[in-house]
């Protein structure tokens, strides 16, 4: 059972940065792919960025051009470059892994953006 734990939330204002990290509990291989949802008050978890070995990293539409994900597998981390943050982007956001067809979901981590 892997168990992921993310980081690196908080209250910021508009146009600033943040970096989450997401450290699980086992070793992760560069052929499991790691994600990074999130959801907003009243809505639908949402895929923000994916990261598969072999393969440009995957983001949605509206943070292309400011997140960037990355991954270190001897810390067993992934991480996710928030930049230019915007109001819109305020959601609890949540580390995915998918390993042998199984995906494992931390508890997320409260990103607030408001002036």
């Amino acid at each position: 059972q892997v168990q992921l734990v993310e980081s690196g939330g908080g209250l910021v204002q508009p146009g600033v940065s943040l970096r989450l990290s997401c450290l699980a509990s086992e070793t992760i291989y560069s052929c499991d792919p790691m994600s990074w949802y999130r959801q907003a008050p009243g809505k639908e978890r949402v895929l923000v960025a994916r990261i598969r070995s072999g393969r440009d990293p995957d983001y949605a539409d509206s943070v292309t051009g400011r997140f960037a994900i990355s991954r270190d597998n001897a810390k067993k981390t992934v991480y996710l470059q928030m930049n230019s943050l915007k109001p819109e982007d305020t959601a609890v956001y949540y580390c995915n892994v998918g390993i042998d067809g199984v995906n494992y979901w931390g508890r997320g981590t409260l990103v607030t953006v408001s002036s």
